[in-house]
């Protein structure tokens, strides 16, 4: 079955974007700090249309023991290839490019609501004192905030997370922190940050176990039917795969997929690894 019709951000459609990713002039503005890996604030130019972005070099990454194979920024693009198959459009337009410190990731950059509208946006996560998440939210784990007081972490019963978690159970993401959660002026809601996924061992952390054990929704089941059609042997979006993880991932990454259609659920921690991502936000 098609996906569903999605209006891309940046005011062109998807082709035209991933294009200005991937031709444009990249130019270095400036450098996230903060991060544990090289990420540089950028423009992009092409043809009169120019953008911001995120170019993430991979001489800029720090190796990783429980990663050992591919790159950051290989498999940050193989987590937007997934997304555009599901239909939902959850990882903005990413493409492995060479830039002005060799190859690396370029991502269109996302810029946060504004204006009146941003401040009525409702919070995604919060922090409750009662045992009972409350209406609208679900609830995670209890948290320890101060020394002898708990509070419990809760995240909002909002499709578009939930559709994030699906995602994240099939890229298998190791790391979906509140922080890598980007609402859009337009209402939507983005993923970012998917450079430890894809590994063919469970490593599922996440925030998002608030429908562990829940029937996936309709629209769900439908995308992982789009994607089960997809990753089949000899595809194109295998082909593209092959250029950006290994082949013992990509075989997982089918194995998930079908686990997750037969059991017609949301997974729960395995126990296996530690199901919270540090630090959360």
């Amino acid at each position: 079955m098609p996906a569903p019709e999605r209006i891309p951000p940046g005011g062109l459609t998807g082709t035209e974007l991933i294009t200005l990713l991937t031709k444009g002039e990249l130019t270095v503005r400036g450098q996230v700090r903060d991060a544990s890996n090289a990420v540089l604030f950028c423009t992009v130019a092409y043809e009169g249309e120019e953008r911001s972005c995120v170019y993430k070099p991979v001489a800029g990454e720090q190796p990783l023991w429980d990663f050992p194979d591919g790159t950051l920024a290989g498999r940050e693009v193989a987590a937007y290839e997934i997304s555009e198959v599901t239909g939902w459009g959850l990882v903005p337009p990413t493409v492995l490019r060479d830039g002005p410190y060799g190859e690396g990731m370029c991502q269109l950059w996302i810029d946060p609501p504004s204006g009146p509208s941003a401040d009525g946006e409702p919070p995604l996560l919060a922090l409750v004192e009662d045992e009972d998440p409350g209406d609208g939210w679900k609830a995670v784990v209890r948290a320890e905030v101060d020394e002898g007081r708990t509070a419990l972490l809760v995240h909002a019963d909002d499709p578009r997370l939930r559709r994030l978690a699906v995602l994240d159970a099939v890229i298998n993401n190791a790391d979906r922190k509140g922080g890598h959660l980007l609402p859009a002026p337009d209402g939507r809601l983005y993923g970012i940050d998917h450079g430890v996924t894809f590994n063919a061992d469970d490593k599922l952390r996440t925030l998002l176990w608030g429908w562990a054990g829940e029937p996936l929704t309709t629209e769900a089941v439908e995308a992982l039917d789009r994607l089960e059609l997809a990753l089949e042997p000899g595809t194109a979006l295998v082909t593209r795969l092959a250029e950006l993880i290994t082949a013992a991932e990509i075989d997982a990454l089918r194995g998930r997929v079908e686990g997750l259609r037969s059991a017609g659920l949301h997974p729960g921690p395995s126990g296996a690894w530690p199901a919270i991502p540090w630090p959360p936000v």
